[in-house]
């Protein structure tokens, strides 16, 4: 019988320093071209620079905004980073412009109104001023009848409207976060007339940060914490009276989804992709970082039309 092990090891040796001295083949994903920028027309870049500084400060650009923008950004072939600049200058920059005091200042000032917008059906300042201005009155005439009860619901009403008043000011110097700020939005009476009694304040409470209504268990224990200040288990956390409850909210894992979600319909006109959802909130719920979540989606080809 014959051997031919020997043979076959040659063989097969052969093949293999054959076959492992050709070149790897390069390979070709279609459809993975980068972006011609420099392809997008004028008009298309002047509508992107005009919706940044009317999403962000809340009016266009001036000619001369708009000129030195649109150059920065062909300088920069319309990159991400430098369209990640522009953002961040509209957002932060605080050297003055004649009209808004500073883009800065501008940003929070547009910020409170499109929280009143999403919760207080944008109501002005002029009137939070006469409510806060009609609850001292109130509060002055308790205490001259001499009815304590009724003069610390007064008072607290009017610290309420003072506080919400403040939340572009404290939020802009960074006192305040963002979850403090809808805190004020929802602990105030010109809320409880939009939403007037408790049955009403809790669907809306729930909406207006979850975009949901309360389930019947959730429902239950908030009423039990609202109507008759009794301690009750909400979202795993206890409460027994309104401003306990509206804690619970502002804190929980789902309003920080709320405000993605928000940003994304505000911006963009549609929800979030569930892995959009999820990437965001990996950091925003520990920074609370909404900035981040403007800039992430402003600075996007889908935002700017550039696709």
């Amino acid at each position: 019988m014959k051997n031919f092990t020997k043979p076959f090891i040659l063989l097969f040796s052969v093949f293999v320093l054959v076959n492992g001295c050709k070149k790897d083949k390069e390979i070709v994903v279609p459809g993975n071209n980068a972006p011609y920028y420099d392809g997008v027309p004028k008009v298309v870049l002047q509508n992107y620079i005009n919706r940044l500084f009317i999403d962000l400060i809340g009016r266009e650009a001036l000619d001369s905004e708009m000129e030195e923008q649109e150059n920065y950004l062909r300088t920069n072939s319309l990159s991400i980073g430098s369209r990640e600049q522009l953002i961040i200058k509209l957002q932060s920059d605080t050297s003055y412009v004649a009209g808004d005091s500073s883009y800065n200042y501008a940003y929070y000032n547009r910020f409170y109104e499109l929280c009143k917008a999403r919760v207080l059906e944008a109501a002005s300042n002029d009137l939070i001023a006469e409510e806060a201005g009609n609850a001292s009155y109130a509060a002055t005439i308790d205490s001259l009848n001499g009815d304590s009860l009724l003069f610390e619901i007064s008072k607290q009403r009017f610290n309420n409207y003072i506080k919400l008043l403040a939340c572009e000011k404290d939020y802009r110097l960074d006192s305040i976060e963002i979850k403090d700020v809808f805190a004020r939005m929802l602990n105030n009476g010109i809320y409880d007339q939009i939403n007037m009694n408790t049955f009403n304040f809790l669907n809306a409470s729930f909406n207006d940060l979850f975009f949901r209504f309360p389930t019947n268990n959730e429902f239950n224990a908030g009423y039990n914490m609202v109507e008759y200040n009794t301690p009750d288990i909400l979202f795993g956390k206890s409460a027994a009276n309104k401003g306990e409850y509206i804690q619970i909210l502002v804190n929980s894992k789902e309003f920080y989804e709320g405000i993605i979600r928000w940003m994304y319909k505000n911006l963009l006109a549609r929800e979030p992709s569930t892995q959009e959802a999820y990437s965001l909130m990996q950091t925003f719920f520990n920074d609370h970082d909404i900035q981040k979540i403007q800039l992430h989606i402003m600075k996007s080809d889908e935002y700017a039309n550039f696709d």
